[in-house]
C-alpha cells in the first residue's frame, strides 16, 4: 500500500513534490479489462449498495474524456435514488478557468433544482476541478469524492506527451495556484486512489490526514477506477451518509481486506 508522510490537521499546508509513477506499472493498466468484466458480473449485487436521500450528484470525467466515460457510474447512482448528472461540458481539455466556471455553474443549477447542496464526484483531472469548485463555493457542496485525482501534485503523472498534445492552450499554469491544490477544502472530502496506478502517483491522490477527510485505497488501474465495483460501493456508501453527519469509511466485514482506509 502507498505511503504518504503524515501531517497534523493543525499544521499549515505545504506543497511537497511527488515523483511520477514508475513506468513498470503500465502493464497493470490492463486490469481495466478485468475490472469492467467484474462490474458486469456484480451489477445485480450493486442493488444492495446503500440507498441515497435524493440529494443531487454531479460526476465529472477525467482528462481528454467526456460524460460518456462516467455513464455506468451515474446509472448506478441514479438507481440508488440520486438525481445524477454529468458535468455537461463536453470533453475535459484541462484545468481552464472556463472548465472551473462550468463546474460551478452546473453545481448551482442542480442545487437550485433539488433545493439541496450537491455532492461532487470527479475522476482524475475531473476530481481536481470539482475539488476547486467546492473550495470556491462550499455553500453549494455537501461533499467531494475524487477518484485517482492528483491534486497533491498534478505533475506526478506519466502522460506528459498526451497532456501537451490534448490540453487546452488556455489551461491554468500558475505555479502558486497549482501547488495549492492539495490544501484541505472546507467540505467533507474522500479521495479514492490506487497505489499501483500507472498514470498518476497514488500518493498525489490522497487527502492530508485530519478533519473530515479520508483516503480510501483500492487495488485498481487508473483507467479502471470508473468501472471498478469496489470504487462504486465506496462511493455509494459515502454519499448515503445522512445530511449533516460524516464519519470515516468502514467497509463491511467481508470486504475489509479489499480496502485500506487512511484518515
Amino acid at each position: 500500500m502507498s505511503n504518504l508522510g503524515q501531517a497534523t490537521a493543525e499544521a499549515p499546508y505545504k506543497f511537497k513534490p511527488i515523483a511520477p509513477p514508475r513506468r513498470s506499472l503500465w502493464p497493470l493498466e490492463m486490469r481495466v479489462v478485468g475490472e469492467g468484466a467484474a462490474l458486469a458480473a456484480v451489477w445485480p449485487a450493486l442493488d444492495r449498495a446503500p440507498n441515497g436521500d435524493g440529494h443531487g450528484v454531479i460526476v465529472a470525467p477525467g482528462f481528454a474524456t467526456d460524460d460518456n466515460s462516467t455513464a455506468a457510474l451515474r446509472r448506478v447512482l441514479k438507481n440508488r435514488g440520486y438525481p445524477t448528472r454529468g458535468w455537461r461540458n463536453g470533453r475535459n481539455d484541462g484545468p481552464t478557468q472556463a472548465n472551473l466556471d462550468a463546474s460551478v455553474n452546473n453545481a448551482k443549477d442542480l442545487a437550485d433544482k433539488t433545493g439541496e447542496k450537491v455532492s461532487l464526484v470527479g475522476w482524475s483531472l475531473g476530481g481536481c476541478l470539482v475539488r476547486e469548485a467546492a473550495r470556491e463555493h462550499a455553500d453549494l457542496v455537501r461533499g467531494v469524492i475524487t477518484m485517482g485525482s492528483p491534486f497533491q501534485d498534478v505533475r506526478a503523472n506519466s502522460i506528459g506527451v498526451m497532456w501537451n498534445l490534448l490540453a487546452s492552450k488556455e489551461r491554468i499554469e500558475d505555479k502558486e495556484r497549482t501547488e495549492a491544490l492539495g490544501a484541505p477544502i472546507p467540505v467533507p472530502a474522500t479521495a479514492i486512489f490506487s497505489g499501483t496506478d500507472a498514470v498518476v502517483s497514488g500518493d498525489a491522490c490522497r487527502e492530508r490526514p485530519g478533519g473530515k477527510r479520508e483516503s480510501i485505497e483500492v487495488f485498481a488501474s487508473h483507467f479502471g477506477l470508473g468501472v471498478n465495483p469496489l470504487v462504486y460501493y465506496a462511493i455509494a456508501d459515502r454519499l448515503a451518509q445522512k445530511k449533516g453527519t460524516w464519519k470515516h469509511f468502514e467497509p463491511p466485514a467481508l470486504m475489509k481486506r479489499l480496502y485500506e482506509v487512511h484518515s
